[in-house]
């Protein structure tokens, strides 16, 4: 049965550069995500200017087709008519070929992406906890419908490495189940239940607990365990997915399906309890001795401290590594009845969301908005992981200035010596942490501030500096004129010499079709493109196969010499005029070898079409048989 997406698919494949230059699909809540062999054979421009496609973006070595709410549906049709199954169409030859840090932005957007709506709902539904606690008190704790919602706000969080490791299985095209086994194993009471029985590298900096064995070594277990954690289960599936890969080249096909997974399982879950585990421990007890150190510093120590929990704050949540500093924070409070160590971090979910903010109000992208404003609510509230892998981080910039703000207002937290009374609370509730009865007003004053200072300036910051990502060219607006009757038909003139054919003749769905708008189709005699009114060009391939110019009565005209003869790579084609160049009717804009298109195999046929048909009541052709330059060949109504 056809899809009413069908027309839609088949014009991405083609403008992506075929199903051949296809590696790799996902999708996330807006957009296609493709991993293209060649960057250079997509046409950008067609595709942005299709009806349904709301504009194209690359990043993170993906080449992104923002599609909008309906997104699942054009995916399923992508991967029905490219053939594509499952995600990819074969392994991945593109992440060979990346950068290591676009590789890792890719993986990190990659898995985060499908799961941010959850994300931003658990954080919500947290912070909408945390306000019922401050106005009905402590004891609604106990109530059923507290534990409810608490078992959905925190639930998720809790169990974030298997919903990361499900996710993340597809990015390392392994079997999901695989990457849930490890997880499973990370979170399994039992493991966690049992206590410390010994410590290794004990006196050192690198001093660990583990609690049991395994064939004789020592299994570390982190004193938080690993639920909310990120890392460990990514490094986890990544070694998973490579030795599972493995086991399929060398174990007989008749024994694949029970062999591959027992001999990946049992030699990865071990591997992440006693190598993976310990190296994360490792570097948290460094950079605690780093941050107790800096800390000690007279006079400056609580600054620098500050700067530094502050600016690095989100950095560390990202790899997990923030509790390095979250348990001298809850020992301080636990000892001293205050902690002034751990406070500089609360500047950074505020400077976080007011990043957000402020995409949310500079965008012109409609879908960014849509992702944006739960996850600033989410922000807020004080969980920032929808804002930094669904907004801040794939943009780098913005995540860039989120820190430089949050360090600011951790220097400010730092050198006031604010002191907290309590942890838990989050986003704008954590300012109850800084009231105590009986103690000063003034920590609660100076947190105030550092947190205002750090909201204007990541505010600022981003508004002063933020661009979206290749933004879909606005379409042409011209001011009403006196001299002008904008309800009086629009001629558009032939801009080729040659034969008309009806639109529905041409051997290409997506003119054919007419879902890129109406108009006709020229079989040129003469190896010259001109001007089909006056008006400004307002778009050229660069390999001169296909111009757009926009009239001055505010017609949009594509102009396509040829079929398929963007594969010529502007061989043949030579363009006499750039993007935004006023044109006269008639008036040269690209010259073209015709023998030199036919050499090549390609079709001359050119299709006119006006872009933006919807625009307008009717599109009536006024020309048949052989036309010039000179003669009228479609009238806008």
């Amino acid at each position: 049965m056809a899809s009413k997406y069908d027309a839609l698919a088949r014009i991405i494949i083609q403008n992506v550069g075929g199903k051949e230059n296809i590696v790799s699909l996902t999708h996330c809540i807006t957009r296609l995500r493709f991993q293209l062999r060649d960057e250079s054979k997509a046409n950008t421009e067609v595709l942005k200017s299709t009806d349904g496609i709301v504009t194209v973006m690359r990043s993170g070595g993906q080449y992104q087709v923002v599609i909008g709410n309906h997104v699942p549906q054009v995916y399923e049709v992508v991967c029905e008519k490219a053939h594509i199954s499952g995600a990819q169409s074969e392994e991945a030859e593109g992440d060979k070929n990346m950068a290591w840090g676009a590789w890792m932005l890719d993986l990190l957007s990659g898995t985060f992406q499908p799961i941010l709506g959850f994300l931003a709902a658990a954080g919500i539904v947290k912070g909408l906890l945390a306000v019922l606690v401050f106005v009905a008190g402590a004891s609604v704790k106990d109530s059923g419908f507290y534990q409810m919602m608490y078992a959905i706000g925190d639930g998720f969080y809790y169990f974030l490495p298997m919903i990361i490791a499900a996710s993340c299985a597809k990015k390392f095209k392994c079997n999901p189940y695989l990457g849930m086994s490890i997880a499973a194993a990370l979170l399994y009471p039992a493991m966690v239940g049992l206590e410390t029985t010994g410590t290794l590298f004990e006196g050192t900096l690198m001093a660990l607990d583990y609690k049991t064995t395994f064939l004789g070594i020592p299994v570390v277990y982190p004193k938080s365990g690993y639920a909310s954690s990120v890392v460990p289960i990514l490094v986890a599936t990544g070694v998973g997915a490579k030795l599972e890969k493995y086991f399929k080249k060398i174990v007989p096909d008749t024994l694949k399906l029970f062999f591959v997974p027992f001999l990946t399982v049992i030699i990865i879950v071990p591997l992440t309890f006693i190598l993976i585990g310990p190296v994360a421990g490792i570097l948290t007890n460094l950079l605690n001795a780093f941050f107790q150190a800096i800390f000690a510093i007279p006079v400056l120590g609580g600054v620098v401290t500050g700067i530094l929990i502050g600016a690095l704050w989100q950095i560390l949540v990202i790899f997990g590594l923030h509790w390095a500093v979250i348990p001298i924070g809850i020992a301080n409070i636990s000892t001293y009845g205050s902690d002034l160590f751990m406070t500089p971090y609360f500047a950074a979910s505020f400077a976080q969301s007011m990043v957000v903010a402020a995409i949310y109000i500079k965008t012109k992208d409609k879908n960014m908005k849509t992702m944006a404003l739960p996850a600033l609510v989410s922000g807020l509230f004080g969980v920032t992981e929808p804002c930094i892998y669904g907004i801040t981080l794939p943009k780098k910039k913005p995540f860039i200035i989120s820190c430089i703000a949050a360090a600011v207002g951790g220097g400010i937290l730092g050198g006031a010596k604010v002191l907290r009374y309590q942890s838990g609370a989050l986003g704008f509730f954590g300012f109850m942490s800084f009231v105590k009865d009986g103690e000063p007003m003034s920590n609660v004053i100076w947190a105030v501030i550092a947190v205002a200072v750090a909201m204007v300036l990541a505010f600022v910051m981003t508004i002063a500096t933020y661009t979206d990502d290749e933004p879909k060219a606005k379409k042409t607006t011209l001011a009403k004129k006196a001299s002008v009757d904008e309800d009086a038909p629009k001629s558009v003139f032939a801009p080729v010499k040659g034969e008309v054919i009806p639109l529905d003749q041409v051997d290409d769905q997506a003119f054919a079709s007419g879902v890129m708008g109406k108009g006709m189709a020229i079989i040129p005699t003469e190896g010259k493109v001109c001007s089909p009114c006056d008006g400004v060009v307002s778009a050229i391939f660069p390999t001169g196969h296909a111009v757009g110019v926009t009239s001055n009565d505010g017609v949009e005209v594509l102009i396509h010499i040829g079929m398929d003869t963007v594969k010529m790579e502007g061989r043949g084609f030579d363009k006499k005029v750039k993007e935004g160049d006023k044109v006269t009717r008639g008036q040269i804009l690209v010259e073209f070898d015709m023998d030199a298109v036919q050499k090549a195999g390609y079709s001359l046929v050119t299709p006119v079409i006006i872009t933006n048909t919807n625009q307008f009541a009717d599109i009536v052709t006024s020309a048949s048989g052989t036309v010039d330059v000179a003669d009228e060949l479609l009238v806008v109504m």
